[in-house]
């Protein structure tokens, strides 16, 4: 499989663990005391978890939860994050007209699952700090890059240092508009014509909660090992 040159006849990507260790091969240069690889939960997180540990580098998962408009919810009014970080799209709420009780409506919804996973994943564990950290922001993929973007600006607002983009998949318009915005992709490919991540997958099967605590309680030994 040739980077950026997936089509409808050519191989697809394995599987999730497959991805990772493909990626893990053009990061070796990532491969710094101060870089932290971090996860969006499920889907990212068998993708990151191959990356550490080719890497040797510590995983984190970045709990995000993304805020949609109630009819459109793939479209982000903003996100929270743990610790009551919030980041808003106010150009998009002030085009809207959203009301206050309306953003709050949402974000309490999405702030309970934020908390049910914060305690399932860390399983108590505070998460690491990544303030002037270079983070290695991992998914299983993008399709609008709505939920990366604000993962981005929950990490900013965090006050992150260099954030690189790391994704088995993703459309060319996507990752145009990610480089203008100033943030390095790498990826495996940016298969057209682009429609939804699974096909361009072997193996895509849905990442369950115990999945993400197990490779996070793995990644935490061996990490705790080679220390």
């Amino acid at each position: 499989m040739t980077t950026d040159s997936l089509h409808s006849s050519s191989p697809k990507i394995p599987d999730r663990t497959a991805a990772g260790r493909a990626l893990a091969d053009q990061l070796s240069a990532y491969a710094q005391p101060h870089t932290l690889v971090l996860a969006l939960p499920r889907g990212g997180l068998p993708v990151a978890y191959e990356v550490a540990q080719a890497l040797n580098l510590p995983l984190d998962i970045c709990l995000v939860r993304k805020l949609g408009l109630p009819e459109q919810p793939e479209v982000a009014m903003g996100a929270i994050a743990s610790a009551g970080v919030q980041v808003l799209n106010h150009s998009l709420i002030d085009k809207l007209a959203i009301s206050e009780a309306l953003i709050e409506q949402v974000a309490n919804l999405e702030r309970r699952e934020l908390e049910r996973r914060d305690r399932l994943y860390r399983g108590g564990r505070p998460p690491l700090c990544v303030r002037d950290r270079a983070i290695i922001l991992v998914d299983d993929g993008l399709a609008t890059g709505s939920t990366m973007r604000a993962a981005i600006a929950v990490l900013k607002a965090q006050q992150a240092g260099s954030i690189t983009i790391v994704v088995p998949v993703l459309p060319a318009s996507v990752r145009q508009e990610l480089e203008q915005a100033g943030y390095q992709v790498v990826c495996l490919a940016t298969p057209s014509p682009f429609h939804a991540i699974s096909p361009w997958y072997e193996t895509f099967t849905q990442v369950t909660d115990e999945e993400v605590t197990s490779l996070l309680a793995k990644a935490d030994v061996k990490m705790a090992v080679r220390q």
